[in-house]
């Protein structure tokens, strides 16, 4: 697999990480999908969704693929009255990455950032490596630290 943007700079920042990756046909499988591809735990791979909050600001927020982000409780995270889910066609202009291959890593600009609480439940996880196809497994805490991430219950309630 050829290096992505989000692999330089775990190298550059010295952390550690085992590159993954599942058949990508032009499509976008679901999260589910992708991590039955690799032969992982949905509950370890972690898709990375980007918000515009009411009062205009960014945010990220990363949760186990099969899980849905519960708007209230990430606008609660963030201290935002509400937010918004970002229109697909903002995406590549704002984070540079596509549909499907966004990471929390190396986005055209650090937005606060929090992640689901279950992250740290696991000694690795799994997030996009910036493009669809590629995954990168690393160890929570070094990627809470190095995005200065919080963790926080975000997801719809089952």
């Amino acid at each position: 697999m050829d290096k992505t943007n989000v692999m330089r700079l775990l190298d550059g920042m010295g952390i550690s990480y085992t590159p993954r990756s599942y058949p990508a046909d032009g499509s976008v499988p679901s999260g589910v999908e992708a991590a039955r591809l690799m032969g992982e735990d949905p509950s370890h791979v972690f898709k990375t969704l980007v918000t515009r909050g009411g009062k205009g600001g960014y945010f990220v927020f990363v949760i186990p693929v099969a899980e849905e982000l519960d708007l209230k409780k990430a606008a609660k995270a963030v201290g935002e009255k509400s937010v918004a889910m970002l229109h697909v066609k903002e995406l590549l202009p704002l984070t540079g990455y596509v549909r499907g291959g966004c990471s929390p890593v190396g986005m055209k600009k650090q937005y606060p950032t929090v992640f689901h609480r279950t992250a740290l439940d696991y000694e690795t996880v799994y997030i996009s490596a910036g493009k669809i196809g590629a995954q990168v497994e690393l160890a929570p805490r070094a990627l809470l630290d190095l995005l200065g991430a919080s963790t926080a219950d975000i997801v719809v309630d089952q």
